[in-house]
C-alpha cells in the first residue's frame, strides 16, 4: 500500500465531506437569491463562491490521492551489464 491508506472508510469519509461542503455552497447561494434585501446578501454570495470553491479544491484532491498509481505496485526492469 502506499502512504495513504485506501480503505473505503477513508473514501467515504472524504466524499462525504466534499459533499457536505458543496450543499454548504447551494444552500447559501439560495439564501442569496432568496435574501429579500439586494445589499444584505452580499455576504451570502461571497461564502457561496467560497464554499464551492472549497469543495472544487478539496474534490480535486481528494480524487488525484485516491486514484493515483500505487507507486509500491510497479515493476523495475533492469538490463544485465554492458560487456
Amino acid at each position: 500500500m502506499s502512504f495513504v491508506r485506501k480503505s473505503l472508510g477513508n473514501v467515504l469519509l472524504s466524499i462525504g465531506g466534499v459533499v457536505l461542503v458543496a450543499a454548504l455552497g447551494v444552500w447559501q447561494f439560495y439564501v442569496f437569491v432568496t435574501f429579500p434585501d439586494a445589499q444584505g446578501g452580499a455576504i451570502h454570495l461571497w461564502l457561496a463562491i467560497g464554499a464551492t470553491l472549497v469543495a472544487c479544491i478539496a474534490g480535486f484532491f481528494v480524487f488525484s490521492v485516491f486514484l493515483r498509481y500505487d507507486r509500491d505496485d510497479e515493476m523495475h526492469i533492469t538490463s544485465s551489464p554492458a560487456r
